[in-house]
C-alpha cells in the first residue's frame, strides 16, 4: 500500500504449479487517476511448484502506451505509478490460453489478483523408439514367465510372429534359465527315479550312487542339447532357437506347420531356414547318450 495521492506501484508475484495450468505474462489496462499499488499472484493446480522466472506483465493506463515488466527469480513483478480507475489485466503464456482480469483502483490502493488459471491450448507429441535389442529383451522377459498349467517352463514358445531376433547373449540367457529352472531338475529327478525303479542302465547300480549317476547322465543330456543347439550354434549360425506358434488357420494347416517346424526355424534375418543348430544340438546329445550306453554295456559285461 502507498499513501493516498502518493506515488503508487503495481506488482505481481507468481508461482506456477504443474498440472496444465499457470501463467507467464500479464497485460493490464487501467483508467486515469493518481498512482496505485497493483500486485499479482499466480496460482495453479496440481503438485509441485515452479517460480515463473523471466515472464512479462504489461499495463496500459489511461490510454498510454502499455508498460511491460519482467518477473524476477522469485516470479515477482510490479508496476509503479499506475493511474487510478478501471484496469484490465491480460495474462498469457506460450501453450496456454489468455485470461483477462478487470477491476478498478482507487488512489493509493494496492491490488492483488488471487488466482489466475490458464487452459492448455497446445499439445506436444513425444515419440519413443526402442532399439531391437530392447524390444527383444522385453519380449523375452514375457516369454520367461510362460508356463504350461502355471508350472512347466514354456520359455521357447513365441506367440508374436514378428518377434524381434535375439542377440547371442539373450540366447545364452534363455538356455541357462531353462536349464536351471527348478521344474527342470524335478523332471530329471523323476526320470532318474523311474530308471532306477526299472533298473535301467544296470551298470549304474542301485542306491544313492546309482540314482546320482542316472540323474547326472539325464541332466547332461538335456544340457548338451539345449546349450549347444539353442545357444552356441544358434548364435554362430544366427538362428532363432524358439518355436513361432502359428496360432491361426485350419487344423490341417497348423498340423503341417508344426511338422515343418521340426526341421525349419526362423533366422535372425527374419527368413525361414533349415534348423541346422537344433539338429546339431540333437546329434551332440544323441552322441552323448550313445557313449553313455556303451560305457554301461561294457560295465555290465565286465
Amino acid at each position: 500500500m502507498v499513501p493516498a495521492g502518493g506515488d503508487a506501484r503495481w506488482g505481481g508475484a507468481g508461482r506456477k504449479r504443474f498440472a496444465g495450468c499457470g501463467a507467464d505474462s500479464g497485460d493490464c489496462a487501467g483508467g486515469a487517476g493518481p498512482g496505485h499499488d497493483w500486485k499479482h499472484s499466480w496460482h495453479g493446480c496440481g503438485q509441485g511448484r515452479l517460480s515463473l522466472r523471466g515472464r512479462e506483465g504489461s499495463i496500459d493506463a489511461g490510454g498510454a502506451s502499455a508498460r511491460t515488466a519482467t518477473s524476477d527469480s522469485n516470479g515477482q513483478f510490479q508496476f509503479s505509478g499506475v493511474a487510478a480507475g478501471a484496469f484490465q489485466l491480460a495474462v498469457s503464456s506460450s501453450g496456454f490460453g489468455t485470461q483477462t482480469v478487470s477491476g478498478a483502483l482507487q488512489a493509493g490502493e494496492s491490488h492483488e489478483v488471487k488466482a489466475v488459471v490458464l487452459a492448455v491450448t497446445s499439445t506436444t507429441d513425444v515419440r519413443v523408439n526402442a532399439s531391437q535389442v530392447e524390444i527383444a529383451q522385453e519380449q523375452l522377459r514375457q516369454e520367461e514367465k510362460q508356463r504350461v498349467f502355471g508350472v512347466i517352463p514354456n520359455f521357447y514358445i513365441v506367440y508374436d510372429p514378428h518377434a524381434a531376433p535375439l542377440t547371442s547373449k539373450q540366447k545364452f540367457n534363455l538356455a541357462w534359465k531353462s536349464l536351471v529352472d527348478p521344474v527342470t531338475f524335478l523332471g530329471v529327478g523323476a526320470s532318474a527315479g523311474i530308471e532306477q525303479a526299472t533298473n535301467e542302465f544296470k551298470g549304474y547300480g542301485q542306491g544313492a550312487q546309482g540314482y546320482g549317476k542316472r540323474f547326472g547322465a539325464g541332466y547332461t543330456d538335456g544340457f548338451t542339447n539345449t546349450m549347444i543347439g539353442g545357444a552356441i550354434l544358434a548364435s554362430w549360425w544366427k538362428q532363432d532357437p524358439r518355436y513361432f506358434q502359428k496360432g491361426t488357420g485350419t487344423v490341417r494347416s497348423r498340423v503341417l506347420y508344426a511338422i515343418a517346424m521340426s526341421v525349419m526355424c526362423k533366422g535372425d534375418n527374419g527368413h525361414w531356414q533349415v534348423t541346422y543348430a537344433a539338429m546339431a544340438g540333437g546329434l551332440a546329445s544323441g552322441g552323448y547318450q550313445i557313449s553313455t550306453t556303451r560305457r554301461q554295456t561294457e560295465t555290465e559285461s565286465g
